[in-house]
């Protein structure tokens, strides 16, 4: 009997070593890619960390010095502003759109799956290289954009898209919405595929129809799938950097800077890290609340039903 147990022990010991043995590279790889770096930026927010610290080494503790001086930073407050009605614009429209378009895709036509694809072009391009068409397309003088409406009598004047500070972050926001369509279609079609045609058999036998159906079965269900589409979203556009700088480089006069913009532009720009790194954590700090309180409200919604 005590062989036995001892046979059990040294089995279930091997068992456990085999799963540390298949979760320790993935461990491993979190720690190297994703625990060091935000240490390293958590630490370096509490040093004068500068461009000679890459000559010296030198990065004297400050405490909280950098943090105190990014948010008395003029440009901190129309930053956070931009960043939500940046964040804002873009996850409503492309929600709206993306749902409608999923609705849209969910009947069966022909080249349906022809069309489907060809809205992932957007998603698929490098970020960059969208950015540069954009450019193009908005250009005041000769835009593709400004041309067509001049063309069609909707304007006399070229707009300036991207060189006016009252149209820079309506264009910006336009861009971003093109550019998250495919994700919200493509996550938003896979829920409405997984929902069962007999439960909108059965809703159409009580008189649920049309946009009674969508308003008390198709978002009910749907609730799952749109609360990780929203989470993601919102998660994803806040930190958006590479479309700003490649469309207006946060300006003109700072029309488009946000958050994530004005931590790239003090520590690549300014080389001031301590400040860079103590921004993007306030960014951190901001999203993980937004994450926290938005799952705890669903998960209220969802359990009253």
């Amino acid at each position: 009997m005590t062989a036995q147990r001892i046979d059990r022990r040294r089995s279930r010991r091997r068992d456990l070593m085999v799963r540390y043995a298949f979760v320790l590279p993935a461990a491993l790889y979190m720690l190297a890619f994703f625990g060091y770096p935000i240490v390293k930026n958590l630490v370096m927010s509490f040093q004068a960390y500068d461009f000679s610290t890459f000559f010296n080494g030198r990065a004297p503790f400050v405490g909280f010095e950098n943090y105190a001086a990014t948010l008395s930073d003029p440009i901190f407050v129309r930053a956070l502003t931009n960043t939500g009605l940046f964040t804002i614009g873009s996850i409503v429209g492309q929600f709206v759109l993306g749902l409608g378009l999923a609705l849209y895709f969910r009947r069966r036509f022909p080249l349906s799956g022809l069309l489907r694809s060809l809205l992932l072009l957007p998603w698929l391009l490098p970020m960059i290289v969208s950015a540069a068409v954009w450019r193009w397309i908005l250009e005041q003088d000769n835009g593709a954009l400004n041309r067509f409406l001049e063309g069609i009598g909707l304007i006399s004047d070229p707009i300036p898209w991207l060189n006016s500070s009252d149209t820079a972050l309506v264009a910006v926001i336009i861009v971003n919405i093109w550019l998250g369509i495919p994700f919200n279609v493509v996550l938003l079609y896979s829920g409405l595929q997984a929902i069962p045609e007999e439960i909108y058999e059965a809703g159409a036998l009580d008189g649920a129809t049309g946009a009674r159906s969508f308003a008390h079965l198709t978002l009910p269900l749907l609730r799952p799938v749109v609360s990780v589409v929203l989470l993601l979203g919102v998660i994803y556009t806040i930190k958006v950097l590479d479309l700003i700088i490649g469309l207006t480089g946060g300006g003109p006069a700072n029309a488009t800077q946000t958050l994530a913009t004005r931590s790239y532009e003090m520590s690549f720009v300014e080389f001031d890290f301590g400040q860079g790194a103590a921004l993007s954590n306030i960014l951190i700090v901001i999203a993980l609340a937004f994450s926290i309180v938005y799952l705890r409200a669903n998960a209220r919604a969802a359990k009253n039903g």
